[in-house]
């Protein structure tokens, strides 16, 4: 049947029809479309796991039991799960096991633009990388043969164009992988260094093995046309060269990224005047071309940094080809916020009124260091808050601690706060953490995660309690506020912050998205009281405005929270019963 599909949805029924039988995964855009479209077939045990370092090595125990299994991630999620990874190409493989990493290219939702093909290489792990949904959904199935075949891990790669963008896949039928005996093998599985000492060899001859069938093999192909030039490419890029030149050039397409064919590539060369290498990101294939002898257009003609388009690589490459609009030029600009009715903003308001130093965090949250909120000073990793204030309030002592907080949602917090926060409890530094618990994975699109109570499709499931967490790790000051309530918050902050002691402080209000949530009605202007003044804009809502120097409310937007009416110093924001 053929079949419009995003390409993480093609990934999934990529893994439906190889026989996967087991997922594991963090939800991280634009990686996490895959776990949630798998979830939806009954025939694959599908969960969300704390962090990708946790998803793999479940991944890798259901592989060694004998079933087909998968974890899938983000770039940055990859280095969180880079542990596992890198010992696991020693060990190879029982059942296949192919691992999904997702690029972000442009950041569009991250703290850095890594480009994860040297993972791939660094680990000694074969990597494919598709071009759009078809390729998906057929290079996961033939990734787990070829994860049985080399007996290794293999590692598809993703990235946001290929993601999220739709495209015609044939689906087929599932077939059934079939149960792999667990055998015991110390030597095989047992990485210490006697026998990783024995396994590294076994690492390297299966890399050569895999080099030259990267010559042959079906992931790579190449189109000729004009043979005035020769493009190489992969990915997404592929979409874009094909587009330009059409057959006005000839190309070599790779979708088996590592290891990069020598032979192929050679050949391919001989046969055009002039070679052009089109990669986003770092030069991987272009290095690899002048390591064989070649010389090549690459990154001095096309940037490092950001996502291709059709535009740039016409312009980059000197070819015009009329036509192709940037929407970038042609929209206004559309900074993110948070939504009306976000729980974090109130609390970041009476943190940023008291003049905190805020130590922020991964999450929607993060978009508390947007003005007019302006109150988050730094952001690194997932749970870098936590131990961060540590060193923090180390270094400076009583000139940081009364007035320096770190923030940190619920899911980052499972992912990697706990170990942080232990540190705190453990080494005793005078830190305040606030913990925002808005009852879900927010910025990812509303995953449960361990806080919740809920599995991936929504059943009962075990449930942490965060304050009792707290306290078991050490914490005699556990607090819980509500963020819709201003007093609350400047007072509970004011006293965490005064006690000479570690405390956690949890903000509790589920996000103002979740359909179960049930909002009050609007908060209505009164223009005659409304003075001007503008305190309430200091709250960064999108549902206030001001027009004629009187406040606006959107009441298509506003969820009555009622932050912005307890500024008001006029009356001039009320609830709809108190007017009526």
């Amino acid at each position: 049947m053929r079949q419009l599909m995003l390409g993480n949805q093609a990934f999934a029924r990529g893994l439906y029809e190889a026989g996967c039988a087991f997922v594991s995964s963090y939800p991280g855009t634009p990686s996490t479309e895959v776990t949630e479209e798998a979830a939806k077939y009954e025939e694959i045990y599908c969960e969300w796991a704390p962090n990708e370092k946790v998803a793999m090595e479940a991944a890798f125990g259901a592989s060694l039991a004998g079933k087909r299994s998968f974890c899938g991630m983000k770039h940055v999620g990859l280095n969180v799960a880079a542990d596992p990874l890198f010992t696991c190409s020693y060990t190879g493989v029982n059942a296949g096991m192919v691992i999904c990493v997702a690029d972000d290219a442009g950041m569009h939702s991250s703290q850095n633009e890594q480009d994860s093909r040297h993972y791939a290489a660094a680990a000694k792990i074969p990597m494919l990388e598709p071009s759009d949904s078809a390729e998906a959904c057929e290079f996961v199935k033939k990734a787990y043969g070829l994860s049985e075949e080399y007996d290794t891990p293999v590692i598809v790669k993703m990235c946001t164009r290929v993601a999220h963008s739709q495209s015609i896949v044939e689906t087929g039928t599932r077939e059934e992988g079939k149960q792999r005996p667990y055998e015991k093998n110390i030597a095989k599985y047992v990485m210490m260094p006697g026998n990783a000492i024995r396994r590294h060899p076994v690492v390297e001859e299966r890399t050569r093995k895999l080099a030259e069938y990267a010559n042959t093999c079906e992931f790579n192909r190449v189109e000729m046309g004009d043979t005035k030039l020769g493009i190489i490419t992969s990915s997404t890029s592929y979409q874009y060269v094909k587009e330009v030149f059409g057959d006005q050039a000839c190309i070599l397409k790779l979708g088996m990224i590592y290891p990069l064919p020598g032979q192929l590539i050679l050949d391919f060369a001989a046969k055009v005047d002039k070679l052009a290498i089109v990669e986003e990101l770092d030069p991987v294939i272009e290095d690899h071309c002048k390591k064989l002898g070649l010389t090549v257009t690459g990154k001095e003609a096309l940037p490092l940094e950001g996502e291709y388009s059709q535009n740039l690589i016409a312009e980059k490459l000197g070819k015009e080809v009329p036509g192709y609009k940037s929407l970038n030029e042609e929209l206004p600009g559309r900074p993110p916020v948070m939504c009306a009715g976000c729980p974090h903003r109130g609390l970041f308001y009476i943190l940023s009124k008291n003049k905190c130093t805020v130590l922020g965090d991964i999450g929607c949250y993060t978009l508390g260091a947007v003005a007019p909120l302006s109150a988050m000073e730094m952001t690194l990793c997932m749970g870098a808050s936590i131990s961060s204030i540590h060193g923090f309030n180390k270094a400076l002592g009583s000139e940081s601690q009364g007035k320096t907080v770190a923030v940190i949602g619920d899911s980052t917090f499972m992912h990697s706060g706990m170990t942080g926060l232990a540190n705190i409890a453990y080494n005793q530094s005078n830190s305040t953490v606030i913990i925002l618990d808005n009852s879900i994975t927010g910025m990812t699109g509303h995953q449960q995660n361990p806080t919740t109570g809920y599995n991936i499709k929504g059943d009962p499931a075990g449930k942490i309690d965060l304050e009792s967490l707290c306290r078991a790790m050490g914490f005699g000051r556990v607090a819980v506020i509500d963020p819709y309530n201003l007093e609350e918050c400047d007072r509970v902050i004011k006293e965490e912050l005064a006690a000479d002691e570690p405390s956690v402080i949890i903000s509790r209000r589920p996000c103002a998205l979740l359909k179960y949530v049930k909002h009050k009605p609007p908060i209505r202007a009164l223009e005659d009281k409304c003075v001007g003044c503008k305190s309430c804009m200091r709250l960064g809502c999108p549902a206030i405005s001001m027009k004629n120097k009187k406040v606006v409310i959107d009441n298509t937007l506003c969820v009555g929270c009622g932050v912005c009416e307890q500024l008001c110093k006029f009356d001039a924001l009320q609830p709809e019963e108190v007017q009526k």
